[in-house]
């Protein structure tokens, strides 16, 4: 009995090192198969993530999508409660309001001011030259009431004349003289206002900086004003991306601090293939080198792709990965980043085979395992 065991034992054994000599003689013809210039691997569809996060902290009044819908650029993914932001851009755009107001009017002072300025310096040098002569003439008629004056006296001394005609000639001289006073101070007035019309340009550098104070705060209360806009904007979450929501992290009522994620996003237009290259062959690997990425989803559409990751160290085959050499061989990653997606057709997870060409006039081939 322990003859036959021993002899069943012994041709068992020898069987499964036949099988395990066939199998690996049928990969090594596989690989041998494989045209040379091409390197094969395999991995996962991965994508670069985005997390979808609040700036500010508020209750979640709205959730528009769930894990796994897929999303376009500027959809609604979730709204923050908005109350205290929309009083708050009411109190902003009143203030603008005020505010261009303020300015409109003191702009329009200082058109007015410009116009007025040059004509009451005219008007005034006029008014001057006016009462300048007025003043000449008034002298010239008390000097001549003055001569009459004394003509008269002399000729009462000398009784040709009676004391009614001296009142006459001194009441004459005492009008002349009054007039001749009215317009001295006519004059002087005239002056004072050409001296008044002259201040005109520095009163409108003072209307230009009081309409530069306006226009300041003006701007100031539009910056508040988009600020404010800005607030209620960041209160509605948009995708950045057309992608797939991979992950939800709260839920519609919760109130979140300011930065708390709530969604995960894959951008389905910057997809690669994680994979895993040998240590034997990760020096024909470079940055910039084609492949084709093969996913059983579509069997007979390849995806043009493009080195664009190399691993600086090495480690050990990730369990996921499917490779018929030895796992304790260290491997490099290695990332092939997508050209197109067209129709957003592969999608993160799914697994995939990948051939890289390291040689320019190597003819394409299709995955062999």
């Amino acid at each position: 009995m322990n003859i036959g065991k021993t002899f069943v034992f012994r041709l068992a054994l020898a069987a499964v090192l036949l099988c395990a000599a066939g199998l690996l003689l049928w990969q090594a013809q596989l690989r041998r198969a494989i045209p040379d210039g091409l390197i094969q691997a395999n991995g996962r569809i991965e994508g670069d993530a985005v997390i979808i996060a609040s700036k500010t902290a508020g209750r979640i009044a709205e959730l528009a999508v769930r894990e796994g819908d897929s999303v376009q650029p500027k959809q609604l993914l979730a709204r923050i409660d908005d109350g205290i932001a929309r009083a708050r851009l009411a109190q902003a755009q009143a203030e603008v309001e005020a505010a261009s107001a303020r300015a409109q009017a003191a702009r329009a002072a200082l058109a007015l001011l410009r116009r007025e300025v040059p004509h009451a310096v005219a008007s005034n040098e006029a008014a001057v030259t006016a009462s300048g002569t007025d003043l000449a003439r008034a002298e010239a008629a008390r000097a001549q009431d003055a001569r009459d004056l004394e003509r008269a006296r002399k000729l009462a001394a000398d009784r040709f004349v009676g004391p009614q005609f001296v009142e006459r000639a001194e009441l004459a001289l005492k009008t002349q003289q009054e007039q001749r006073e009215a317009a001295q101070a006519g004059l002087e007035r005239a002056r004072v206002a050409l001296n008044d019309a002259r201040l005109g340009p520095q009163r409108i550098r003072v209307s230009e900086a009081e309409l530069a104070v306006a226009q300041g705060a003006l701007a100031a209360a539009e910056g508040k004003q988009a600020e404010a806009q800005s607030a209620l904007d960041d209160l509605s979450l948009e995708s950045p991306a057309a992608g797939v929501i991979t992950s939800r992290y709260a839920n519609g009522g919760e109130v979140i601090s300011a930065g708390a994620p709530i969604f995960e996003l894959v951008d389905l237009d910057r997809l690669y293939l994680k994979l895993f290259v040998p240590e034997r062959e990760i020096g024909k690997v470079r940055r910039g080198l084609a492949a084709r990425i093969y996913s059983d989803a579509f069997p007979d559409q390849p995806f043009d792709a493009t080195v664009r990751y190399i691993g600086s160290r090495a480690e050990f085959t990730p369990k996921e990965v499917q490779t018929p050499d030895e796992r304790v061989k260290l491997m490099y990653e290695v990332r092939l980043y997508l050209d197109r997606n067209p129709g957003h057709r592969l999608t993160p997870g799914l697994p995939a085979d990948a051939m890289i060409r390291w040689k320019e006039d190597a003819a394409w081939a299709r995955p062999r395992w």
